[in-house]
C-alpha cells in the first residue's frame, strides 16, 4: 500500500529535483527519425517568417498530434526563422521538473502532473495551452494472472504505474472507489522499466499507456481503463503546457503552434491510418499497431477546446477537482485558489484558431 509519507514523497522529490540538472530527456533537435529530413515539407497553413523565437519543446511517446507535428517538421517549415529544439521525456513529472528548472519552454504532460505543477508546494508559473487528447481505454490496468478479472482480485498484489502520471491518478481513483487503497502495494515504475519487472515477476499488474500497454497485453489482459474511471467522475487528459514567461513573450509562436496542433488533430480524426504512419517513426512501431491505439483517445479541434466544455470554460474546474483528489492522496500540500487554475490556462490561441 502507499503510506502517507510515500505519497508525500512524490511531491517532495519533484520539488527537490527542480534545483538539479535535468536528466529525464534526450536532445533530438529536428529528430534523426523525422521524415521531414528526407523530403521537402510544405507548411499546411500560411507561413510566418517573422517569428524568430527560440523554443525548447518536450514531447513523449504518446500517439497524438504532437508526434505528427514533430515527424513532419511542421513547426520548422511554417516558422523557418525560429530556433526549435525537441527533447524526449519519459513522463510528465520530468516535464514539470524541466519547467521548474527553466530548461524547457513547452512540453507534453498529463492533467495530474499539470495540476501538481499549479499547486503547492510547486506553484510553477505555467499554463495549459492545448489538450492533446482525452484519455479513454488508451490507459488501462493490465493483469498477468488470467484468473484475476476484477480490481478486487488484486488484493495483496503489486501494481506498477508511473507515480504522478495520469495513470497513477486513475489507479488511485479506482482503488479509492473500491476501498482498496490499503490492500495493494503500488510501485513507481516508468513505462520503459515495466516490461522487465513484468517478465521478472516483480509486479502482478500495471496501469500504463501504449506502447508499453500493448507489450504487456501480449501475455496479460486488461480489467479496467481510464474510460471507466472517467465515468466515475475522474477524467484524465494529455496536455501541452508552457511556462507563463514563454507564452507571454511569444504570442505569434503560440498562434502558429496551435494552428499546427489543430491541423494534426484534424488529420488523426479524418485519416487515422495515415496519421499512424507519421507517428510510427517517432514511436518506433509499425503503423498497423498504432491505428488501434488511436481509438482509445479523443482528439479535439481548436474550436472544441475553445468551448465552455474545455479550455474556454469548465477545464479549470477539472484541474481543481483533480487537485482536491491529489490533496486527499497526499500528493500536494494544498489546493490552490480557483483563480490559480483559471489563470493556469492559456486560451488566446485556441480561441483565435478555433473561431469560424
Amino acid at each position: 500500500m502507499i503510506s502517507n509519507s510515500g505519497r508525500t514523497a512524490i511531491a517532495v522529490m519533484t520539488a527537490a529535483a527542480l534545483g538539479t540538472t535535468l536528466t529525464g530527456c534526450v536532445e533530438t533537435g529536428r529528430g534523426e527519425m523525422s521524415r521531414s529530413m528526407a523530403t521537402s515539407v510544405t507548411c499546411p497553413v500560411v507561413m510566418d517568417e517573422s517569428v524568430t523565437t527560440t523554443a525548447r519543446i518536450g514531447y513523449q511517446d504518446i500517439p497524438n498530434g504532437d508526434l505528427i507535428v514533430k515527424d513532419q517538421g511542421l513547426l520548422e517549415a511554417c516558422m523557418p526563422n525560429a530556433d526549435i529544439t525537441w527533447s524526449k521525456f519519459s513522463s510528465g513529472q520530468d516535464v514539470v521538473q524541466a519547467f521548474g528548472s527553466g530548461s524547457l519552454d513547452l512540453g507534453t504532460l498529463g492533467s495530474s502532473p499539470a495540476t501538481m505543477a499549479l499547486s503547492a508546494p510547486l506553484n510553477i508559473p505555467m499554463q495549459v495551452v492545448w489538450i492533446q487528447d482525452v484519455i479513454g481505454e488508451a490507459e488501462s490496468l493490465v493483469v498477468k494472472d488470467p484468473s484475476i478479472t476484477t480490481l478486487e482480485g488484486l488484493r495483496g498484489k503489486k501494481i506498477a504505474t508511473p507515480f504522478g502520471s495520469t495513470s497513477h491518478y486513475s489507479l488511485l481513483a479506482a482503488l479509492s472507489a473500491a476501498n482498496m487503497a490499503a490492500d495493494v502495494t503500488l510501485m513507481s515504475l516508468k513505462p520503459d522499466a515495466m516490461l522487465g519487472a513484468w517478465q521478472g515477476g516483480q509486479i502482478d499488474a500495471a496501469w500504463v499507456w501504449d506502447p508499453t500497454l500493448s507489450k504487456l497485453t501480449a501475455d496479460g489482459h486488461v480489467i479496467m481503463s481510464s474510460a471507466d474511471v472517467s465515468e466515475m467522475g475522474a477524467p484524465t487528459f494529455d496536455l501541452s503546457g508552457a511556462t507563463t514567461e514563454f507564452v507571454s513573450a511569444n504570442p505569434e509562436f503560440m498562434a502558429m503552434w496551435t494552428k499546427l496542433q489543430d491541423y494534426a488533430a484534424g488529420r488523426i480524426n479524418a485519416d487515422p491510418t495515415g496519421a499512424a504512419v507519421s507517428m510510427s517513426a517517432q514511436l518506433g512501431i509499425a503503423p498497423n499497431l498504432i491505428t488501434p491505439q488511436l481509438a482509445g483517445y479523443k482528439y479535439l479541434s481548436a474550436a472544441d477546446q475553445a468551448s465552455n466544455t474545455y479550455l474556454g470554460g469548465d477545464f479549470a474546474q477539472s484541474l481543481s477537482g483533480t487537485a482536491k483528489f491529489l490533496l486527499e492522496q497526499g500528493n500536494i500540500d494544498a489546493v490552490s485558489p480557483d483563480s490559480a487554475y483559471v489563470s493556469g490556462i492559456y486560451t488566446d490561441a485556441v480561441k483565435k484558431v478555433g473561431q469560424p
